[in-house]
């Protein structure tokens, strides 16, 4: 297992649409395997292969509890891992309810905002196995299975939300690029 370079705005292929999967064998496992261990050494809770520049439908979702620094200092437990391996995710059908979740993302480190999506979706996928489900998703498990479709779709986060609010984070993310280097 490896930990894969996350890509950032501007990078264009954030905008690539990924190809569908033809065969689940052991190198898509390889590669979901890889994204975990970047997922989670990033502390985050959902990857797709295009922010690790590899232009395949497959994402990983993890909502796990989190340990914070002081109970990781005091050997006090690890998270609760829950790792899904989504692989030609398929948005089925979405209600007309909508929730709003303050979003952030890998690719657009430290900045966040809130996203109005559907409450719930129906989603259709290929598990590591190569198995189909389908599931009613609600609650935070929606909004990180839209958020991840997105990515496979070339979309951001920041698509959703105003222009004055996109440029908001862009210049904040920059003024931030410019403070690290």
């Amino acid at each position: 297992m490896a930990v894969l370079e996350i890509l950032e705005v501007p990078d264009p292929r954030l905008r690539d649409v990924a190809k569908p999967i033809a065969t689940v064998d052991d190198d898509i496992r390889g590669l979901a395997a890889d994204m975990l261990e970047t997922m989670y050494a990033a502390n985050g809770i959902g990857l797709a292969a295009i922010q690790v520049g590899i232009d395949k439908r497959i994402l990983v979702i993890d909502l796990q509890e989190r340990v914070t620094e002081d109970e990781e200092k005091e050997g006090e437990g690890e998270p609760v891992r829950d790792p899904h391996v989504v692989i030609n995710p398929e948005i089925l059908s979405v209600s007309n309810e909508t929730s709003i979740y303050n979003e952030g993302c890998l690719s657009i480190p430290e900045q966040y905002a809130e996203v109005e999506r559907p409450a719930r979706c129906r989603v259709r996928w290929l598990d590591e196995k190569g198995e189909t489900h389908e599931e009613e998703l609600d609650g935070l498990m929606a909004t990180c299975m839209q958020h991840e479709i997105d990515h496979l779709d070339g979309v951001l986060f920041t698509d959703h939300i105003s222009r004055l609010k996109r440029n908001m984070i862009m210049k904040k993310l920059e003024k931030l690029r410019k403070k690290a280097a």
